[in-house]
């Protein structure tokens, strides 16, 4: 028997850093996605394939002691065969199209693909309770995560996110996004608490970058129900000005956010910044250009369009 599954990856659109501090954040899933093979085996093993390496051991070992970027994969299947007594194991295979660690929500698309293509096996469930797992999943590897970029990636579109939940935006805007990436390895903790450091410095300014930001994310959604591009890559540029003052950029991504500016409507840090990835507001008419001057620049780079899907079983 066999179950499969695929969950897109997830690019933050403008809120990023701002959201720690009670700010609302706007996310978007992205069509790039982790496809999820699982299998019932008649061993009483858990094995699991991916292209980052493998990982098979018995089952019911304590999580805290699996050191392996796959272990969310464990976690879920151990927890499953624990609730029944039909299937004795469970072989996983992983397929990625997201690059790994840059911002793009590798690892909660993993966790989704991963919850729902194992639960599966077992049971048909909704996606809120597929969404529920690949939360807990993800705490085995980021114990304090949000839970938005698997929120994101199991009911895809384009989500507000702030600290009591998520709103999904109904409107269905056509944009495409021209995704950079640095690769500069960065810390998301260590950005994190570097721009702490930079709020308990500058606490008048920093409150008002985030009452700037607020009205940001504000005006955003009203243009989302508009579906003006331009409107959009204004906020785009304005967004990645607070991030710069705030200090998560630095010089290779400000001059990729100078290359993307050239042809596209805007573009800024997504994520945690000090490496990682930007994006480029991008349409039909100046996605192809905008790669281009990238790939000009031997930046890796690549397009992506809105996920509207989200979470998908088969």
């Amino acid at each position: 028997m066999k179950s499969k599954s695929s969950a897109p990856g997830k690019v933050i659109l403008f809120g990023e850093h701002f959201v720690v501090h009670g700010i609302k954040a706007v996310l978007c899933a992205i069509n790039k996605r982790v496809f999820v093979t699982a299998e019932a085996i008649d061993e009483e093993k858990i094995s699991i394939k991916s292209n980052i390496g493998d990982l098979e051991l018995d089952k019911n070992k304590n999580i805290d002691e699996i050191n392996s970027p796959l272990k969310p994969f464990y976690f879920l299947a151990d927890k499953l065969l624990k609730e029944q007594s039909e299937i004795e194991g469970i072989k996983i295979s992983i397929k990625s199209e997201i690059p790994l660690g840059v911002g793009l929500g590798s690892s909660s698309a993993c966790c989704v693909a991963g919850a729902g293509a194992i639960s599966g096996l077992f049971s048909e469930k909704t996606k809120d309770e597929i969404l529920e797992l690949a939360i807990d999943a993800e705490k085995t590897i980021f114990k304090n995560t949000s839970g938005a970029d698997c929120t994101v990636s199991t009911h895809g579109g384009i989500m507000v996110y702030d600290k009591t939940g998520f709103t999904k935006i109904e409107s269905e805007p056509n944009f495409q996004l021209v995704i950079s990436n640095s690769n500069i390895e960065h810390s998301t903790e260590k950005v994190v608490a570097e721009v702490q450091k930079f709020k308990d410095k500058n606490e008048t300014e920093f409150a008002e970058l985030c009452s700037k930001e607020s009205e940001l994310i504000e005006s955003v959604l009203r243009i989302f129900k508009k579906n003006e591009i331009k409107e959009l890559g204004e906020k785009v540029i304005e967004n990645q000005k607070f991030l710069e003052i705030i200090g998560i950029s630095n010089d290779t991504l400000r001059e990729m956010v100078k290359v993307g500016n050239k042809t596209s409507f805007g573009s800024k840090i997504t994520g945690a910044g000090g490496g990682g990835c930007i994006f480029s507001l991008a349409n039909e008419e100046n996605a192809e250009e905008t790669l281009k001057e990238f790939k000009n620049k031997n930046y890796e780079c690549f397009s992506v369009k809105i996920d509207f899907k989200g979470l998908d079983t088969f």
